[in-house]
């Protein structure tokens, strides 16, 4: 596997098809670019999802987010995009990727985009005593 910035997924079989489970991750480092400025960008990526076949394989999603280091993006276009293409390789259930990027201008950002299949409902949430 390479080493350097892609705009490739990967994917593995999710080895627990029958049950509804949440992935979360939390990628600190996300950079791009101000497409009006040039300047850079920083942004911590929350991404949680209920997998139905497959699974994000993490080498490759760490080098998707750094192939964003260079280009020029608005906070909620790159947000929907990534979604676009994490939803396109994985076909979740259910998917939220939440962008909350570092002050600009005295203005912090979080963009928040979600996906839901069709025909999936989330299970009702258990409170335990």
């Amino acid at each position: 596997m390479s080493t350097s910035p892609s705009k490739s997924l990967e994917t593995f079989d999710n080895p627990q098809t029958g049950r509804d489970y949440t992935i979360r991750m939390r990628m600190p480092e996300f950079t791009c670019l101000c497409p009006k400025t040039g300047q850079p960008d920083f942004a911590t990526l929350y991404l949680d999802y209920v997998p139905d076949k497959l699974c994000i394989e993490l080498k490759s999603l760490k080098l998707y987010i750094w192939s964003f280091r260079d280009e020029g993006a608005f906070h909620e276009a790159v947000t929907n995009q990534m979604l676009d293409d994490l939803v396109a390789v994985t076909d979740p259930r259910f998917m939220r990727l939440t962008a909350e990027f570092m002050v600009r201008g005295g203005i912090y950002t979080s963009v928040v985009a979600e996906h839901k299949a069709g025909n999936w409902l989330p299970s009702q949430r258990i409170e335990l005593p």
